[in-house]
């Protein structure tokens, strides 16, 4: 399976005692368990994948894309990241970044 979401929980990512909001772990752990999404998305939580001054970093690896996301502070944008897989599950490569994601995009330098 090539689909993967990579989310950072390393050094500075869900350090609240670094003034970084939490890594919504759990939720996201829920929900690929609930709607079975380890069969066409890997979840992987993962030590720190940096840039750490964009911090709570994820990224969403696909066949055809590399997706970096930054600065995840909020529940909706953990819930996005749920609606993603569950977007590739049901449409597969024609699957779309939710719109609450697109600010959060950047590139890794």
């Amino acid at each position: 399976m090539s689909n993967q979401l990579f989310v950072c929980n390393g050094c500075c990512c869900g350090r609240t005692e670094k003034g970084n909001a939490e890594v919504q772990i759990e939720l996201l752990k829920d929900a690929w368990e609930e709607n079975s999404l380890t069969e066409h998305v890997k979840l992987s939580i993962s030590s720190c994948l940096g840039p750490c001054s964009m911090n709570n970093v994820s990224l969403l690896k696909t066949d055809n894309n590399r997706t970096w996301l930054g600065k995840l502070t909020k529940e909706e944008h953990y819930q996005a990241l749920v609606e993603w897989a569950l977007d590739i599950a049901n449409r597969g490569n024609e699957a779309e970044l939710p719109e609450v994601l697109e600010s959060h995009r950047f590139q890794p330098s």
